[in-house]
């Protein structure tokens, strides 16, 4: 073990402060490019009502189990196994947590860099007069560029660094506080603004009136794997914002509040963006597509449309900034108390990393489009190792360890802050995630590596 001294530990300041960075770390990208798109390719409605199922059968329990993981233990990822299953492999669930925060970060702050393009070329009227062609071939034009993408990589990356710099309270929650509350003002607006133009109630019935006939197997494990991608489960961010959380802290009530702030995003962001699609006479299964190709192209249909790209490319840049420190956070956490040193040091050194592997990322298609990993190129095969791999497998092994090598009445004391609250559905929750759960999770791990296709 490090020489780490664990009594300097920061901390959360208030609850607010909680609920604000735990919500910023799951309210990102996940909720506002990719939550429409794949709700649009699902079925609409039907998605949404599966999707609602999950998040409070599954979603709820298995945030609980790592904000008790993390607080229970107050340390990084690997650390917290270390100490809670000591001389057991645990600690190598921790340790795959970190290495999908590092793959996260890198492709993730690539498309964090494309929303600053976007918002760029809003400001220049780069989108006036461009037919659906003309923006899919400038958002092509623009990933297989050399430099531009990289620059805004390395721009979103430092104003990442920045915020983590501060530290817990200074840095993470003192910014969250301030992004959150913008992120629904910008959100609100822009529903009010699509849902008065002509034939958006047809987005609307898309999105709120449940087509059955749409259920399938896979829609269901889509929806789980959206609900992990979202709710950032499995990759060891909430074990390690868990672990700043002040001990007279309600855990159960703090992951059912994130959730419903995340749900709510999700569900605003598709009233924004659906009512728009209908009204324009697109496709709502138009795919990743959807926010860089689509969007720009109904923005410039739009009476005050330039404004309304702007509010929007900049409420995707607030959410996913809310995200990237979160994850940067998991690796500085995990240098600071595994390696010792300094968080400006181990921020430095993140930092330095993340250049190396983003930048790769960002040059995917442009650059190092040659360099191809079991046929993909770096930004997919990070995606698909963290999404398909890394975080359903990390969820599970999670669960699995709460509800079966972990002392149930450690977890009870945890969630009942020693006895002083009174722990409702106790008995349901410990079902969830003995047997309900893994099964889930399980499911979704061999569906995305294509063992098992429903």
């Amino acid at each position: 073990m490090s020489g780490f001294d664990f009594n300097s530990r920061d901390s959360f300041g208030s609850r607010l402060g909680v609920i604000a960075a735990a919500a910023g770390s799951a309210v990102g990208l996940g909720n506002i490019w990719r939550f429409p798109y794949v709700l649009g390719e699902n079925g609409g409605g039907a998605f949404l009502l599966v999707y609602l199922i999950i998040i409070f059968a599954i979603g709820i329990p298995v945030m609980m189990s790592e904000l008790v993981i993390g607080r229970r233990a107050q340390r990084n990822p690997v650390g917290a196994f270390q100490l809670l299953a000591p001389k057991k492999p645990w600690f190598l669930v921790g340790l795959m947590g970190v290495v999908a925060a590092f793959m996260i970060l890198a492709f993730y702050t690539a498309v964090a860099g494309w929303t600053l393009e976007y918002i760029y070329q809003t400001l220049i009227g780069g989108f006036k007069g461009k037919s659906s062609a003309d923006l899919a071939t400038m958002f092509d034009s623009f990933r297989s560029d050399s430099l531009r993408p990289a620059l805004w990589f390395v721009i979103f990356m430092v104003a990442t660094s920045g915020i983590v710099l501060g530290g817990v309270r200074k840095g993470i929650e003192k910014s969250t506080k301030i992004m959150m509350p913008m992120l629904f003002l910008i959100i609100l607006v822009m529903c009010v603004k699509s849902l008065t133009l002509p034939g958006a109630g047809k987005g609307l019935t898309f999105l709120l009136q449940p087509d059955f006939s749409k259920i399938t197997g896979n829609t269901i494990l889509m929806a789980l794997g959206q609900a992990f991608f979202s709710l950032s489960i499995g990759m060891g961010t909430l074990i390690t914002y868990g672990s700043y959380i002040p001990k007279d802290n309600n855990l159960a009530t703090t992951a059912v509040q994130v959730s419903m702030v995340d749900l709510m995003v999700a569900v605003l962001a598709g009233v924004a963006i659906f009512p728009a699609v209908f009204a324009f006479g697109i496709s709502p299964s138009s795919g990743e597509a959807l926010t860089f190709i689509v969007l720009p192209g109904i923005f410039q249909q739009m009476p005050g449309g330039m404004l309304f790209a702007l509010m929007f490319f900049v409420l995707l840049a607030v959410a996913a900034l809310t995200s990237t420190i979160s994850v940067l956070e998991v690796i500085v956490a995990y240098f600071t108390e595994q390696l010792n040193l300094t968080r400006r040091k181990a921020v430095i050194l993140a930092t330095i990393s993340m250049f190396i592997l983003g930048i790769s990322a960002s040059l995917s298609w442009g650059l190092m489009s040659n360099v191809k990993i079991f046929g993909m190129n770096i930004f997919t095969l990070f995606n698909n190792t963290t999404a398909n791999v890394l975080l359903p497998l990390g969820g599970l092994l999670i669960v699995v360890f709460l509800g079966w090598f972990f002392p149930s009445k450690n977890i009870s004391d945890e969630l009942s802050n020693g006895g002083t609250l009174k722990i409702r559905f106790y008995g349901i929750y410990r079902i969830v995630i003995r047997f309900i759960a893994p099964i889930a999770i399980a499911l979704v791990f061999l569906n995305g590596l294509g063992l098992m296709k429903f």
